[in-house]
């Protein structure tokens, strides 16, 4: 019997691996040349791997990078890099010095993916499952990975999904929204002060590096034990370990 090819399948694929041998992302127009694939057919498999989180496009660069997805599946999504044994003991410091619950996460479309997590060591702490999404339009996460991105797109993102009154203090107008999350651009942070989760105060950094996807950490705790003063600790704390990290990333990736 004939085996069937599925010509868009082996398309998709031949896409994956290409965006899989490079740590700069690589544009559509750059599939298009290197595979001999119309820019058509290359834009209507990218577009279908972006919708389901398989890729990635940098709003700026416009330059495609693998996706969470692949890693959710099983597969060699952080192909050049373990992420999560680096930020490991970095983690582990971080929760020491807020004795909170610190996490680590990735962007995955609309959603942000929580890849590890430091428990606190207190009886009463924050904490979720490995693999929990958390919409984009929500709390200090959201914000920080948002201000990679170009205003227009985050505009576009609010028309489309709305933004949604979690709590009594979440800032539904888009522009006062749109406001913080250039407050995060510019200072290289963002703060949750009981926006996604009553009682609830996290402070969040990004980090940037090639390599692997946009992720970002974040300590999360509750309100009586995240006082201002605290806050302004672990902002600058938060900042630092983001840092490391992204360095730590770099070292790795050159060869």
């Amino acid at each position: 019997m004939e085996t069937y090819q599925a010509p868009t399948v082996r398309k998709a694929f031949q896409i994956l691996s290409l965006v899989c041998e490079t740590s700069q992302g690589v544009r559509l127009s750059e599939l298009s040349k290197q595979l001999k694939i119309s820019k058509s057919t290359v834009h209507g498999i990218v577009s279908a791997l972006e919708d389901i989180g398989a890729l990635i496009r940098n709003p700026l660069t416009k330059r495609f990078t693998l996706g969470i997805t692949l890693f959710e599946l099983g597969k060699a999504a952080f192909s050049r890099i373990d992420l999560k044994e680096t930020a490991r003991p970095i983690m582990e410091h971080l929760m020491e010095l807020a004795q909170e619950s610190v996490f680590l996460g990735v962007r995955n479309g609309e959603h942000v993916t929580i890849l590890h997590i430091v428990e606190s060591k207190q009886d009463l702490k924050i904490t979720a499952p490995v693999g929990t999404r958390i919409p984009l339009l929500a709390g200090a996460t959201g914000k920080v990975f948002m201000a990679c991105m170009t205003d227009e797109w985050i505009r576009t993102l609010i028309q489309k999904k709305g933004i949604r009154k979690y709590t009594e203090h979440s800032i539904t107008n888009p522009e006062r929204f749109l406001k913080e999350i250039r407050k995060a651009r510019q200072n290289g942070f963002a703060v949750d002060d009981e926006e996604y989760i009553s009682g609830v105060r996290a402070v969040a950094a990004s980090i940037k590096s090639e390599g692997v996807p946009n992720s970002a950490i974040w300590v999360v705790g509750f309100k009586p034990r995240m006082t201002r003063e605290k806050i302004s600790i672990l902002v600058k704390e938060t900042r630092q370990v983001a840092e490391t990290i992204s360095e730590r990333i770099k070292s790795q990736t050159v060869f």
